[in-house]
């Protein structure tokens, strides 16, 4: 896990919150020059905190070691009331309305099984859900990407 200091974390999140900032940006939002701001962001880029693209966080730098996939079966009459209540949850990543087996899928992390686990309850207590199937994932071996789609849509130079 990286050592991150306060000004690192807090870069973390304006980054997240806002991908094209650029540094006088950051700097000028947390109160620190320029050349702090930079030296930070390159800090965190060379411990792998953020990816090449300068605004993927790699939470597993972060202490968030376990990532898991659930399928969720929901009440469809509680569908609504379901999402707004993984929304609070702040280990979900993402969250997608499916077909097929199940009715929601749902992304978490947690830093432990044990973080997962009291997660993981947290979302059976959410009014509308049936059950929950959880598999974990154990190697990232192709992060999300876009940039092979963009390249075929990028005609070849001449």
């Amino acid at each position: 896990m990286a050592n991150l200091d306060p000004l690192d974390r807090r870069l973390l999140l304006e980054l997240v919150r806002d991908p094209r900032a650029q540094i006088s940006d950051l700097s000028e939002r947390l109160g620190v020059a320029r050349n702090t701001a930079q030296a930070h962001v390159r800090h965190l880029l060379r411990a792998g905190v953020i990816r090449r693209s300068g605004r993927d966080v790699d939470l597993s730098q972060l202490g968030y070691d376990v990532q898991a996939f659930i399928t969720i079966e929901v009440n469809h009459r509680e569908l609504d009331g379901v999402i707004a209540g993984l929304r609070t949850l702040p280990q979900v990543l993402e969250v997608h309305e499916i077909s097929g087996r199940g009715d929601v899928w749902c992304r978490m992390t947690a830093t432990d099984t044990q973080q997962l686990q009291q997660a993981l309850r947290s979302v059976l207590r959410i009014k509308g859900v049936i059950r929950t199937e959880t598999v974990l994932a154990l190697h990232e071996h192709i992060p999300y990407r876009t940039e092979p789609l963009l390249e075929k849509l990028v005609p070849p130079a001449e």
